[in-house]
């Protein structure tokens, strides 16, 4: 079960929720990492930062990571990088040295295997795996989160600090951190909106019947602290 769990109006009020939360943990820190994700809520998030924490935040101290990449071109529509860099590294004073990004448009496995290096040379290590200070992950409709989807539930236990996922409908490939990474990780936070959410975090948090086919319900922190910012839609 999460650590805590915060509940905000809509998605804007996660967002802004999140962000304190945030703020909160950057205190004192002069190196923090963070693994972020894809999606509508984090488009909120990197628009309020751009926009309203552009001095608030120290970003020479974060060294920004994914948790996942789809495999296209960086200035494909759907990549994730390609989203932060136009909604927030483009707008505020990040070193560029502080961006590992990875390469979607190289040779996935080749990827993978680089992108695990790169981790494992910019994160503490502990427990035979990187751990990033923060995680932000989302959950699909299927209850995926990262790039680890119900039918290749193999990757929640890969050794591998990452490794290519295959999209269940389209067929897409993505490079995905494990799950031993996620549960090695000092802090996760799901950010999690909308109606079509509230049946999966129902399902998980109250692990009904079938709750352990959702991969999002096995992201338990080994020793860090898991957190669910939701909003009301989400909520059961």
């Amino acid at each position: 079960m999460p650590t805590q769990i915060h509940l905000s109006a809509d998605p804007n009020g996660v967002a802004r929720d999140f962000t304190c939360y945030l703020l909160e943990q950057l205190q004192g820190k002069k190196h923090f990492t963070i693994a972020l994700s894809g999606g509508s809520t984090p488009k909120l998030l990197f628009r309020l930062w751009a926009t309203e924490y552009q001095d608030a935040i120290d970003w020479s101290a974060i060294h920004f990571f994914w948790g996942d990449e789809r495999c296209v071109q960086p200035d494909d529509d759907e990549s994730n990088f390609g989203m932060t860099k136009a909604l927030l590294f483009d707008k505020v004073n990040l070193p560029v040295e502080n961006i590992h990004r990875v390469r979607g448009e190289d040779e996935p496995e080749k990827e993978a295997r680089r992108y695990a290096a790169e981790i494992a040379d910019n994160t503490e290590q502990s427990n035979g795996f990187p751990s990033f200070d923060l995680v932000i992950l989302g959950m699909g409709d299927d209850g995926h989160t990262a790039s680890i989807f119900p039918h290749e539930m193999e990757l929640l236990e890969e050794e591998r600090f990452c490794a290519v996922a295959t999209h269940p409908t389209s067929g897409q490939k993505r490079v995905s951190i494990t799950g031993p990474v996620i549960n090695n990780a000092q802090r996760v936070a799901f950010l999690v909106t909308g109606t079509n959410k509230e049946e999966k975090v129902s399902a998980i948090f109250q692990r009904k019947e079938g709750y352990h086919a959702y991969p999002a319900a096995h992201v338990q922190p080994v020793t860090g602290a898991l957190h669910w910012f939701l909003d009301d839609a989400a909520m059961y």
